[in-house]
């Protein structure tokens, strides 16, 4: 699985940005879907993942209620829709793609990942 993520770039605080991460490759959708961030000087950590076919998704805390992930397999792509964005969302936002389904928050059993997309929100 080849996945391309975008979307990223600079908001203010209280707006929204929408990332897409679109994959190649036929394990697409058998794979659990995640995103997750990555803060300068931080681990990567958590943001959201979604089961295979019907993508039901999972959130960390600290974004419920104000991300909301999908994923469309028609079009091999998933997407996070991130509202009312504070000043500590600010990091690189990486999807990621576990093709053994191990419904997992812990980035190290994600198999593939993208190049990451940058979000700077500035208050």
């Amino acid at each position: 699985v080849q996945l391309q993520a975008s979307g990223g770039g600079l908001a203010q605080a209280g707006g929204y940005l929408r990332l897409s991460c679109v994959a190649s490759g036929r394990a697409f959708s058998r794979s659990t879907m995640g995103w997750f961030r990555q803060a300068p000087g931080k681990d990567r950590e958590f943001v959201a993942r979604l089961t295979t076919l019907s993508g039901v998704p999972d959130y960390a805390d600290s974004v419920k209620g104000r991300f909301t992930a999908s994923r469309d397999n028609a079009r091999n792509a998933i997407y996070l829709q991130m509202n009312n964005l504070k000043p500590d969302d600010t990091a690189v936002y990486y999807c990621g793609a576990d093709p053994q389904r191990r419904w997992s928050r812990l980035p190290t059993e994600y198999d593939y990942w993208g190049q990451g997309t940058p979000v700077t929100v500035s208050s």
